[in-house]
């Protein structure tokens, strides 16, 4: 049986808060991809802002991000009010979608390759990009990385939806070509606490308050 979710950060070694960045100021008919100077939009940025008030209670140790404006300008928000600095993690980047980047959804769902990221991820490339296998590997270990150079505490990591997903379904056990499943909203949190010898997903995509996350209050005075 596992303790109380209420409980749970006293017995976390570590415990990372992947953060999917604010809504995107780009055509949201077409495939923004790693196209530079997509920033927030008004939305996205009111939503970043949201992220950063449900994260105040929350004690961080360290803060990096996806180097794409939109997750900076997230991983910022989030920083915001804290002696934390942002740190860039190439790792956790957006796929590199190759020749799709720029070109619209519509056009896109008619070809083959599309049917295959859908249903059969595992083997499926972009063209003139990268794998979704390659995707996976990548951003696992960025993870990895990133916790490990933090023994301690909780760090929060910006990135993008389909990086997200495809790092819950490596932490859940899910095979990849089930990760469409994992819906990831913007602005949301998806929590893996490490420290019993196993990941434990304690959010995935949430948006909702994160008040047991602080640390927990002293009671009583000291004699």
């Amino acid at each position: 049986m596992g303790a109380p979710l209420r409980f749970a950060h006293r017995a976390m070694a570590r415990l990372v808060l992947l953060l999917r960045h604010g809504q995107a100021d780009f055509d949201h008919g077409r495939l923004a991809g790693r196209t530079p100077g997509v920033h927030l939009s008004e939305r996205g940025r009111e939503e970043a802002r949201a992220l950063a008030e449900r994260l105040r209670p929350v004690r961080l140790n360290a803060i990096y991000s996806s180097p794409l404006e939109r997750c900076l300008q997230t991983a910022e928000a989030v920083a915001d009010g804290r002696r934390l600095d942002v740190h860039v993690e190439e790792g956790v980047k957006e796929v590199d979608f190759g020749s799709w980047q720029g070109r619209p959804y519509k056009t896109l769902a008619k070809t083959s390759i599309w049917r295959q990221v859908q249903l059969v991820p595992s083997q499926a490339s972009f063209p003139g990009g990268e794998s979704v296998r390659d995707l996976q590997e990548r951003c696992v270990d960025a993870v990895e990385r990133i916790r490990t150079r933090h023994g301690k505490g909780i760090v929060a990591v910006a990135s993008h939806a389909d990086a997200i997903k495809v790092m819950a379904a490596h932490y859940l056990g899910m095979h990849l070509d089930l990760f469409q499943r994992i819906v990831i909203p913007t602005a949301s949190v998806t929590a893996i606490a490490f420290g019993d010898g196993f990941p434990r997903i304690l959010r995935l995509g949430d948006t909702g308050s994160f008040d047991e996350f602080a640390p927990p209050k002293r009671t009583g005075k000291r004699s």
